[in-house]
């Protein structure tokens, strides 16, 4: 699946990067939902510019059995439907700061 943009790990346990795409190049920011009440709700808040575009989500993977963030993004530049992605470690990255936002198609 094709990187749609980046981010780096921050100090406060969320991220920081871009998003880029054919049509859109925004700055976003994956924010830990601190005022989370219950499990339904979110673990990540995702904003671009201080508009709230998504949220994200801790999932196990079944493989794995490593924690990853599962994204939901919607805003009038994507169109009609939602954007899904995950974020996985970058390409050449050994650490754990940089990642890859990976589009996951719904379809």
């Amino acid at each position: 699946m094709p990187a749609i943009g980046y981010v780096t790990r921050n100090s406060n346990g969320g991220f920081s990067g871009n998003l880029k795409t054919l049509s859109i190049q925004a700055n976003v920011e994956i924010v830990p939902n601190n005022g989370k009440t219950s499990e339904n709700q979110p673990d990540y808040r995702v904003t671009s510019d201080g508009v709230e575009i998504g949220a994200g989500w801790t999932r196990t993977g079944e493989t794995s059995g490593k924690d990853y963030v599962s994204l939901s993004l919607a805003a009038p530049e994507f169109g009609p439907r939602k954007l899904y992605a995950n974020l996985g470690r970058a390409a050449g990255q050994e650490d754990d700061s940089a990642y890859a936002v990976i589009w996951n198609p719904a379809d």
